[in-house]
């Protein structure tokens, strides 16, 4: 199995849906995540691109990125539009995030986030509303990629935004709550001089993770959990 370094994280990146923000109704989260499942392997040409793209970084070429077309999204934004509540009665935050967030933020630890969840309508709603908003260098949300999870471009555009420079000392994070977050990391590892550690935050992440032979450090059971692993790591 594949250990994690044991070394304090130099970025860490968190997934939203999930994983900062739980949902009141959990078959919501799970019906939103089957949707983008189904629209993910329906699309042959994203399939193609993902299949392509995992030979090469899909950022490689910067000024050809910022330049592309930005997906639609048609199913994203209907199902977002027909929300009729506020977001504080749809989701709330993960037990214990903000004690790893501030943990995190006194030791000057970059934090960014990618989602595949749309940030119109609803992922800036949540960060403004939950206060999150100032803990992330960066954000990433579904209309600002062209490919996404397990595509690692959420990842490594959100590491470009940060404008954080790493080397091969260096290890980012990605905290998720999903099978997809898990392979998006191993993913993003192939692209980068550092090394990209997968945090597997539910027993649907965990499995993923053990799955690609990696190691029961790859998984937290809470935030507080993590929190306990993280400080030693700072002392």
């Amino acid at each position: 199995m594949k250990a994690m370094p044991r070394k304090k994280p130099s970025v860490v990146i968190f997934d939203m849906d999930g994983t900062s923000v739980r949902h009141l109704n959990p078959h919501l989260i799970d019906f939103m995540e089957w949707m983008d499942n189904q629209s993910y392997r329906l699309n042959s040409v994203l399939t193609w691109a993902f299949k392509r793209g995992a030979k090469g970084n899909p950022l490689q070429d910067w000024d050809a990125y910022e330049q592309r077309k930005k997906p639609r999204l048609l199913v994203h934004r209907a199902m977002h539009s027909l929300r009729r509540k506020e977001v504080d009665q749809i989701v709330e935050p993960c037990p214990h995030i903000y004690d790893v967030l501030d943990l995190l933020h006194s030791h000057d630890v970059p934090m960014g986030l990618a989602s595949n969840g749309l940030g119109r309508g609803y992922g800036h709603e949540i960060l403004e509303t939950f206060d999150l908003k100032q803990y992330f260098k960066a954000t990433v949300f579904r209309e600002d990629i062209h490919k996404a999870k397990p595509n690692p471009e959420s990842i490594l555009l959100t590491l470009k935004k940060m404008d954080v420079q790493l080397t091969k000392d260096d290890i980012v994070w990605y905290v998720g709550d999903r099978s997809k977050d898990v392979k998006a990391a191993i993913e993003a590892d192939k692209h980068l001089p550092c090394t990209v550690v997968p945090i597997a935050y539910t027993p649907g992440a965990a499995i993923k993770a053990l799955k690609e032979s990696l190691t029961p450090d790859h998984i937290i059971t809470s935030y507080l959990d993590m929190r306990h692993r993280l400080e030693p790591m700072f002392k």
